[in-house]
């Protein structure tokens, strides 16, 4: 699982345009003043990255282009269809800075027709407008602002409102194996976020192992909602033996299986795992919050829609759009990018959708340049394999994107090669150490199997930026991020020979490292 998101608002200041660009990376700049410049042809350098085994039969798109003019540096299948992995996110991203506005917020209120007192007469009505970022915690808070307001009995049930979305939780071409990880869980306007990474839909899942060998392990959620059954059939082993525990939550079920054999003495194991109803998994939330605060609900809870004219009893705003961009992109959030789309739908197409935000998307994207007959959006996070772009159209939405006010919060939330900080260096901070292109190249990846992807912003040595994309389908073997970080070290002036020996350290995952808990 991944870390705790922090220090969200330190990496964020305020937009630049396209010639006042965010200061150059100072080993870039000393290496410009020094005049010094890699040596060697770029053209055959990158020619000869290119040219590994493991590309043979791939299709390989990588284009480079000077940032202020937009001319090519190097071309090679830029035009070619590709499958994008999470550089799509690049799209949906840039969509949401200029359709939403980088002051966006989602909000969540509670409601009721009529307050008597200290009783609510009638249902009380929990509304979301698809936050992801709303934790426990948060429906805590609110619970605590409806106390404040002198009510301590609901007459009626508690209604999960989750209309502000459509009722399509997930793409119907995701992968079916996919869809109890985290990476993958449902998209609803209600919803409840396990961690600071916000991985909304999700519940954690912890397991401690007995008092003695061959009791029953112990299992906790948290949140703890009781919308989540757990069927716990796994045993304490004996001190250290090896782990065989499994986790698993089949697809439209609501009950999360736990079996195998956890060790005595081993320390507590946590995982994430999706909740078939998302929405009411938000409301149980919020339902217990509201009897520690000491209000009483007598009734239900079930979704449905608040009445007009129902009037407010607490309410939250998220933090705005330009915070969220930081774990969006640094961690490369699927859940994130779902929900912009269908919060872009609801407010430019009315419908909080899939079908009415991805086209939308993509006319924004057409409004940068990109040929609307070459881009294919089947989601907005890349996890489907229906997506499809060209390096050529990603470089072209980088390009623009410098012109753009937001511009600035955007390219600080890219991932940031080489910085071991979590929430700066994102799902690059392990990558292209000690090399040129670390703290210099801002960019965002792409994982999923078959496909991989490097596209972003780079300083060459002689100070010009320039935009890159590299998205490789079809390689043989496990997803080729050296050649990716090859290619970017290259063009931030790393020495060509020394280039040539570069390995990535560890083996490359076959999904977005950060889906998969390590970078």
């Amino acid at each position: 699982m991944r870390g705790p998101l922090v220090r969200i608002t330190s990496v964020l200041v305020a937009g630049t345009s396209l010639l006042a660009a965010p200061a150059m990376h100072p080993a870039a700049l000393a290496t410009a003043r020094a005049g010094t410049a890699a040596k060697g042809d770029l053209g055959k350098d990158l020619d000869a990255i290119l040219a590994d085994g493991r590309l043979k039969g791939a299709t390989v798109g990588a284009v480079v282009r000077d940032a202020r003019t937009g001319a090519v540096r190097y071309s090679r299948g830029a035009t070619a269809p590709v499958m994008p992995a999470s550089n799509m996110k690049l799209y949906t991203s840039g969509a949401a800075l200029s359709l939403l506005g980088p002051g966006y917020r989602f909000r969540t209120g509670v409601y009721a027709r009529a307050v008597s007192g200290t009783t609510v007469k009638g249902d009380l009505y929990l509304k979301g407008t698809g936050d992801p970022t709303t934790r426990a915690a948060d429906y805590d808070r609110l619970a605590a602002q409806v106390a404040a307001r002198g009510v301590r009995r609901v007459e009626g049930g508690l209604v999960a409102d989750d209309t502000w979305f459509d009722a399509v939780r997930t793409p119907s071409h995701w992968d079916p194996t996919d869809l109890q990880y985290y990476y993958a869980a449902q998209t609803s306007a209600l919803t409840v976020a396990p961690n600071d990474d916000f991985d909304a839909g999700s519940v954690e899942v912890s397991v401690r192992p007995g008092a003695a060998e061959g009791a029953p392990v112990a299992v906790g959620l948290a949140p703890a909602t009781r919308t989540v059954k757990i069927d716990n059939r796994a045993v304490t082993g004996a001190p250290g033996t090896p782990s065989t525990l499994a986790v698993n939550r089949a697809e439209g079920a609501g009950t999360i299986v736990v079996s195998g054999s956890y060790p005595a003495g081993a320390a507590a194991y946590t995982t994430l795992r999706t909740v078939e109803n998302p929405s009411l998994y938000a409301a149980d939330v919020f339902r217990s919050a509201l009897r520690k605060h000491g209000v009483q609900v007598k009734g239900a809870t079930e979704r449905g829609r608040t009445p007009k004219r129902s009037a407010v009893l607490a309410a939250r705003s998220s933090m705005p759009l330009s915070r969220l961009m930081v774990p969006f992109l640094k961690l490369s959030n699927n859940m994130v990018a779902e929900t912009l789309v269908k919060a872009i739908g609801r407010e430019k197409a009315g419908k909080g959708s899939w079908t009415a935000g991805l086209p939308v998307v993509e006319k924004y994207a057409r409004g940068q340049g990109v040929p609307i007959a070459r881009l294919k959006m089947a989601d907005g996070s890349g996890l489907s394999r229906e997506n499809r772009t060209t390096a050529q159209d990603v470089s072209t939405i980088l390009r623009k994107a410098q012109g753009a006010p937001w511009f600035g919060t955007w390219y600080r939330a890219l991932p940031v090669a080489g910085d071991p900080d979590r929430l700066d260096g994102g799902t690059l901070r392990s990558r292209m150490q000690n090399t040129p292109a670390a703290g210099n190249v801002h960019a965002k990846t792409g994982t999923l199997t078959g496909a991989s992807a490097l596209s972003g912003y780079v300083t060459d040595a002689s100070g010009r930026r320039l935009v890159f994309s590299v998205v490789l389908n079809g390689y043989q073997g496990a997803a080729p991020k050296d050649i990716e970080d090859r290619i970017a070290i290259r063009l931030a002036g790393g020495d060509p020979a020394a280039v040539r020996t570069f390995r990535a350290s560890g083996n490359a995952p076959q999904l977005e490292c950060s889906w998969i808990g390590r970078c």
